[in-house]
């Protein structure tokens, strides 16, 4: 069997001034498809991503993957971020899917599931299952915000942004007071979580970054659609083991199948 590239392809977002074009992969095949949504300064060249890709060539699926903007190769300035632009982003990529598709989100990404997966919903779809790997619904407030410190604060405020040493690059990340204030509109915890589909949880039980009791409180959240949760008990934030790429794999072909 002779297995096709996927095709490259990019999609202008938005006008003027805040036009962006994001950079998408995406591997023809059958449905349902798998839609990846990528974390916090991630891209779609990742461990994980690209672990769906190589299932997607194995099993004949298709495999959309895309990056946001200020992320990977796509166009946009990552300071200027915010969760209300990567959603914009995901949905018009979403729209050069075709067929039922299973969401696939990563930490940022799985609030980015949760968010795509309501806006389906209101548009009377629904996505065929979302796998979320770390979900980390509501981060701005309930992960980020409880953990500056007051000069940190102080220069949220005065500065418009804090710089934070991170264990996954080099540089220190940027978190701008935009990203920290646009996180309010789009904060899910006050209320039930509506999703039109089977879930699936991936967590890591020493996740120093999305802590497993995250997870559990998503999951009392999501009254209306089977929820299945995963604890890893050795697990890390970024659940990359070729044991958690596998287990990624199986959550994924189970919804495929089922």
């Amino acid at each position: 069997m002779t297995i096709s590239p996927p095709n490259s392809f990019r999609i202008p977002v938005g006008t003027g001034a805040a036009g962006r074009d994001i950079a998408v992969e995406q591997r023809p095949g059958r449905a349902p498809g798998m839609f990846w949504l990528g974390g916090f300064r991630s891209d779609m060249a990742g461990s994980k991503a690209m672990a769906l890709d190589a299932l997607g060539a194995e099993q004949g699926l298709c495999v959309t993957r895309f990056d946001y903007s200020g992320h990977g190769i796509s166009g946009g300035d990552f300071n200027e971020g915010t969760i209300s632009r990567w959603l914009e982003e995901a949905e018009v990529v979403f729209a050069a899917t075709s067929g039922p598709q299973i969401i696939v989100g990563s930490s940022m990404g799985g609030w980015l599931a949760l968010l795509l997966a309501r806006a389906l919903l209101r548009r009377g779809s629904h996505a065929h299952g979302l796998v979320l790997i770390a979900p980390a619904p509501d981060m701005t407030h309930e992960l980020m915000l409880p953990g500056f410190t007051p000069a940190e604060h102080e220069s949220l405020q005065n500065n418009g942004y804090i710089d934070q040493p991170s264990q996954y690059s080099e540089t220190p990340y940027r978190i701008t007071r935009a990203l920290i204030e646009d996180g309010a509109q789009h904060l899910l915890f006050g209320g039930v979580i509506e999703t039109g589909c089977p879930v699936t949880i991936l967590q890591g039980g020493q996740d120093p970054d999305v802590p497993p009791a995250h997870a559990i409180k998503l999951v009392t959240h999501i009254l209306h659609d089977p929820v299945t949760l995963t604890l890893i008990p050795d697990g890390d934030h970024r659940l990359s083991r070729d044991e958690d790429l596998a287990r990624l794999k199986e959550a994924v072909m189970r919804m495929v199948e089922g």
